[in-house]
C-alpha cells in the first residue's frame, strides 16, 4: 500500500468518524459564555501593590521563577558537574553548551567579545528556551476553572508561557538593546559610535537621511525582537488551544474534535520539538549579532 493511499485512507476514516459523531451527538450551538482569551488573563493570586507598581503574584511569575531556576541549575551543572567520561545527561548538556558557545556566541563575536558576553548570551538562550518548553507542560494554573479533588477545589491544568506575554519579551529586548549600545559607546566613544551608523563611503548630504534611517532601525529592533518571540509562542498556544478543544467548545460541535484533536497533537509536537528551541536560538543569535555590530569598525 502506497503512502498516498494510507494518507487518503486515514483522512477518509477521520471524515467518516466525524460524520458518525455528528449524527450521534448533533450540535449544541455556539457557546457565547466561553472566552478563550481568558486562558491568557493574569489574575492575581496574591495581590501586592507598592504605590503605582503592581507586584502581584500571578501564573506568569510562577513560570518565570521556574525558568529562572532551571537556567541557574543548568549553568551550575555546566560549571561544577562536568566529568571526563560523560553520561547521557552530560552529553546532552555539552551539546547545548557547544551550541551556545560556538554557533551562537563565537560565530558572531570575536574571541575577546565572546569571552566577555558568553555568560549573558548563554543565560539568555537557556532562560528563553526553558520558558518556551515549560509553556507546553500542563500545570494547575487555571484559576478560572477549578476541579474538585477529594472535596478540595484546585486550579485546572492549563498551558501558559511567560514568553507569550509581550511585557516579558519586551524587558528581555530592552536588556539586549541597552547592552549593545553601552558596549558600542564604551568601545568607540559617543561620536565615533554614532558615525559608525553611516556606511563607509557615504558622506555629505546623503549621510543625513541614511543616519535617520539607521536611527529608526535601531528602535524598530525593539519591536521586531520582542514581537517575534511573543507572537510565535502566543500563536502556537492559540492553535493548540483551539484545535485541542477550544473550537469544539466555542461552536458546541463535539464531532469536530475527531478532526481537530490530531491537528492539535501535530501542532503540539511541532512547537515543542522545533519552535521552542528555534525562537530561543534566533533571539540569542540576534543578540550576539547586535553586540558584534556595535563594536565593529565598519557599518
Amino acid at each position: 500500500m502506497s503512502t498516498r493511499t494510507k494518507v487518503f485512507g486515514s483522512l477518509f476514516v477521520l471524515f467518516g468518524l466525524t460524520l458518525l459523531m455528528a449524527a450521534l451527538l448533533g450540535s449544541e450551538g455556539k457557546n457565547d459564555e466561553y472566552q478563550p482569551q481568558n486562558e491568557f488573563k493574569l489574575d492575581p493570586w496574591i495581590a501586592l501593590k507598592l504605590g503605582p507598581l503592581d507586584m502581584s503574584l500571578t501564573k506568569a511569575v510562577l513560570y518565570l521563577t521556574l525558568a529562572s531556576g532551571l537556567t541557574i541549575a543548568m549553568m551550575l551543572y555546566i560549571a561544577n558537574r562536568m566529568q571526563a567520561r560523560p553520561n547521557r545527561v552530560q552529553t546532552a548538556v555539552e551539546t547545548a553548551y557547544l551550541l551556545m558557545r560556538d554557533n551562537i556566541t563565537r560565530g558572531n563575536l570575536d574571541d575577546r567579545m565572546a569571552r566577555k558576553w558568553f555568560p549573558f548570551i548563554g543565560a539568555l538562550f537557556l532562560f528563553i528556551w526553558f520558558s518556551n518548553l515549560i509553556g507546553y507542560i500542563p500545570l494547575p494554573t487555571n484559576t478560572e476553572h477549578k476541579v474538585s479533588i477529594f472535596g478540595t477545589e484546585v486550579p485546572a491544568f492549563a498551558l501558559y508561557a511567560a514568553t507569550a506575554n509581550i511585557s516579558v519579551t519586551l524587558v528581555l529586548t530592552l536588556m539586549v538593546w541597552v547592552a549593545y549600545h553601552v558596549e558600542g559607546l564604551r568601545a568607540k566613544g559617543p561620536i565615533k559610535y554614532l558615525k559608525s551608523w553611516v556606511p563607509a563611503g557615504v558622506s555629505g548630504p546623503a549621510a543625513v537621511p541614511i543616519f535617520g534611517i539607521e536611527v529608526i532601525s535601531q528602535f524598530v529592533r525593539i519591536i521586531s525582537l520582542s514581537v517575534r518571540l511573543f507572537a510565535n509562542i502566543l500563536a502556537g498556544h492559540l492553535l493548540i488551544l483551539f484545535m485541542g478543544g477550544g473550537l469544539v467548545v466555542l461552536l458546541g460541535f463535539a464531532a469536530l474534535g475527531v478532526l481537530t484533536l490530531p491537528i492539535a497533537v501535530a501542532f503540539f509536537l511541532f512547537e515543542v520539538v522545533l519552535i521552542a528551541t528555534l525562537q530561543a536560538f534566533i533571539f540569542a543569535t540576534l543578540t550576539a549579532i547586535y553586540l558584534g555590530g556595535a563594536v565593529a569598525e565598519s557599518h
